[in-house]
């Protein structure tokens, strides 16, 4: 059973704003250097190591070394989901002016980006309503927009059309089949689990997604816009921008 301190000790980890700043960079699922994450937090590289260590050693990170290099990710697919939830739970203050580009980022995050291994913000959110919608996904409650708490749970149809239409046959693991992620951008669930990474590798082998940069924000390009227009029907949440 986990204990109070253990419990404190975890979020202690979290309660450093440029260990949370690493920790939400490397939700884009990826491996990255020390060096990479220190320019992009903006501290330096010594200061940066340094609470790399301590994230490893807490469980959230893993680390990887080849050759000379050496990499850090998160942990595993509960690290992403622990980061996602509580990120949701954050009331958003006052935003503070901005440049273009800042801002510019923002909106980009916010249409369509990577949550670890699946998709998440606007698009990820609409296909998950989309796959409500057609039975792919168990619903909770349905409303007549078409949006739902969908239930962690894929039906038949879904295992079918995972395994028929995009490719990808979904295999009994640890790791759960449907889970829901609350996004903290639209503030309802998208889709996680082995169904999601799954729905996030086809979209990125078969270009119907793209990486924005070298950040998480994805964008749907004018084959992704008409796939998912024939696979789920016309949706502004997917159009080429």
């Amino acid at each position: 059973m986990t204990t109070a301190r253990e419990l404190a000790s975890i979020a202690s980890l979290l309660a450093d704003e440029t260990r949370a700043a690493l920790c939400l960079a490397l939700l884009d699922g990826r491996a990255w250097t020390a060096g990479e994450l220190a320019r992009h937090v903006g501290v330096a590289r010594s200061t940066t190591t340094g609470h790399l260590h301590r994230l490893v050693g807490g469980g959230l990170l893993t680390e990887h070394r080849q050759g000379r290099h050496r990499y850090v990710a998160l942990a595993d697919a509960s690290v992403a989901d622990l980061l996602e939830d509580l990120a949701a739970r954050v009331e958003p203050g006052p935003s503070a002016p901005r440049g273009l580009r800042a801002v510019t980022a923002d909106a980009a995050l916010r249409r369509g980006r990577t949550c670890y291994d699946h998709l998440a913000g606007g698009l990820g959110v609409a296909v998950t309503d989309a796959m409500v919608r057609t039975g792919l996904l168990g619903a909770d409650t349905l409303t007549p927009a078409g949006t739902a708490w969908f239930a962690d749970t894929l039906t038949p149809a879904g295992a079918a059309w995972f395994a028929d239409t995009l490719g990808e046959p979904l295999r009994p693991g640890r790791r759960p089949t449907a889970r829901r992620c609350l996004d903290w951008t639209e503030r309802r669930p998208h889709l996680a689990g082995a169904a999601g990474a799954a729905l996030c590798a086809a979209f990125l082998g078969r270009t119907w997604v793209t990486r924005v940069g070298s950040g998480r924000a994805v964008r749907v390009t004018p084959a992704g816009t008409a796939a998912l227009s024939t696979l789920f029907g016309p949706d502004p949440r997917w159009q080429h921008r």
